[in-house]
This record gives C-alpha cells, structure tokens and sequence, in this order.
C-alpha cells in the first residue's frame, strides 16, 4: 500500500479558462487530486474514501485552457483508517499559438503547476 502510485493525464477544455491569457483557476487541479485519490483509494481498500483535506498545497505555475496535465497521488502514510498522499500536477503538453491557431507542444521536461499533501480516510 505504502508507495501505491496512480496517475492520471486530462485535456485542459477552453470551458474551463476563467481569466486573461486562457488561466485555469487553482480549484482545477484540486478537483483532479479528488480524482486521483479516489482511484488510489479503490486500489488499495476497494473503496473510494473520503478526502479530509489538505495540509499543504502550493501553486507554482500557471494551468491553461489547452495544456494537458498529468496529475500523480503516491501514498506516503499509511495509518489504520487513513492515508497520507502527495499530490502533482504538471503540464506536459501546451498549445503553442505562434506557431498556428491548434499547434501545440510536447514539453519537455514538464512544468510542475501544483503540488499538494493531502490526508484521505477509508472505512476501517
């Protein structure tokens, strides 16, 4: 249990830009780590769980209507009825409009957008 890791990849729709220069807001790659950690949590008790919260999450770069993220939870602690996760998102792919109106880019390396701990309870 301890390490299980889970990762999921997502288009960024334009329906989701809230602000100038197609900016996601931050609330985006907090409903993803719900995603992700609901699989770790079927993966490791056969159940979804139940998120708790957070006890740290920081955003370090911006997330854009067109990119694609890549949003990884690694359990770090395991207690009897909860689970200590680490939480990224990184933007591997990103539209690139100087080159034409649906080009895009593989990014390499990719961009780390957020990273988060957060705490996830199953039953016991």
């Amino acid at each position: 249990m301890l390490g299980t890791t889970v990762t999921h990849r997502r288009y960024v729709p334009y329906s989701h830009a809230h602000y100038a220069g197609n900016l996601v807001d931050g609330a985006y790659a907090l409903g993803l780590f719900g995603d992700v950690a609901t699989e770790v949590c079927i993966r490791t008790d056969g159940d979804e769980g139940l998120f708790a919260g957070y006890s740290s999450v920081r955003f370090v770069a911006p997330i854009r209507a067109g990119d694609v993220v890549e949003v990884t939870a690694s359990v770090t602690r395991v207690g009897t009825r909860s689970r200590e996760i680490e939480f990224s998102c990184a933007v591997v792919c990103r539209g690139n409009p100087e080159r034409g109106p649906s080009a895009a880019d593989v990014l390499d390396p990719p961009v780390v957008a957020v990273v988060a701990t957060g705490t996830v309870v199953v039953p016991g």
